[in-house]
């Protein structure tokens, strides 16, 4: 039953038997027959066969419902009985945000898996506000993300602090003093994050708060990599961790330039839905935080 209920999920959270199939590496025909025979089993029609596409049913919705509520339990049975000792499940699938995905958490999978080679991850790597909806979506089941939302269904625990700092080529002259005056912000041409960015949500609100309404985006990608490889051969400016250009001060490929009185700090975050509770998660938590610095 877990697993038909497993293939039931995934089926309705593509809207697609075919994409389902690739996702669970099982053939179409199995997939088709494992809902065939939950709607045998419950009497009910869970989607409507269109010629191009599928869709829930009333019925498919609240039967998705359900399956949401016993696949939790399962997970709970699991973490009780089957990693008493503190073992790692076989798998462990959550998501980061885009800045960490690429400057933090990689270093610390490394080194977790020379500890646990055992243990393998699927990590979903997007900007903070599509790992969140993929968490309220149960696609995962936590995840690190750029701030904190006040949503009631979310819960966020703090994990370290990072600061954002504006950065130019290294071979731009325009400012031999390495600082500048807050207000020149709004006029220089800018490189920014994509909307949904937990980076740009940040940095808005920090400008808003002193009073910089807007910035002269020029120029607008949804990696901090290809703002970087852009301010290589440009001299724009943006805004940027400081964790992800720690190999661009040191190679002398990009600089920072100081903003008088304005410090922009954020929080990284752990996310998980509200009530959610698992072993996994609270060891992997721990693991991390001892681990990221190294």
């Amino acid at each position: 039953m877990k697993t038909k209920l497993h293939i039931f999920k995934t089926v309705a959270k593509h809207l697609s038997f075919t994409k389902a199939a690739e996702q669970l590496y099982l053939s179409q025909p199995a997939v088709s027959k494992a809902i065939k025979n939950l709607e045998q089993d419950y009497k009910t029609t869970l989607f409507i066969r269109k010629r191009n596409s599928i869709e829930l049913t009333t019925e498919g919705n609240s039967f998705l419902f359900y399956t949401n509520k016993v696949l939790a339990i399962y997970a709970e049975m699991n973490e009780k009985f089957l990693h008493k000792k503190g073992d790692f499940p076989d798998d462990i699938n959550f998501g980061v945000s885009t800045t960490l995905s690429n400057y933090i958490i990689p270093k610390i999978i490394a080194k977790f898996r020379v500890q646990h080679p055992e243990t393998t991850f699927t990590i979903e790597s997007n900007n903070s506000e599509n790992i969140e909806s993929s968490i309220l979506n149960e696609d995962i089941d936590f995840g690190i993300t750029e701030g904190s939302s006040t949503n009631p269904k979310l819960q966020f625990e703090k994990f370290i602090k990072d600061e954002i700092v504006l950065v130019t080529n290294i071979k731009n002259t325009a400012f031999p003093k390495g600082s500048i005056d807050i207000n020149l912000l709004q006029s220089m041409p800018m490189v920014v994050r994509e909307k949904g960015s937990g980076t740009k949500i940040i940095i808005d609100n920090f400008l808003t708060d002193h009073k910089v309404t807007k910035l002269n985006a020029v120029v607008s990608f949804n990696s901090t990599e290809a703002i970087k490889n852009y301010l290589y051969h440009s001299d724009h400016y943006a805004l940027l961790s400081i964790h992800s250009i720690a190999d661009d001060l040191a190679n002398n490929k990009l600089k920072i330039i100081d903003i008088k009185n304005l410090n922009i700090e954020r929080w990284f975050y752990f996310v998980k839905r509200t009530g959610y509770i698992s072993k996994t998660f609270e060891q992997f938590k721990n693991f991390t935080r001892l681990n990221y610095n190294f």
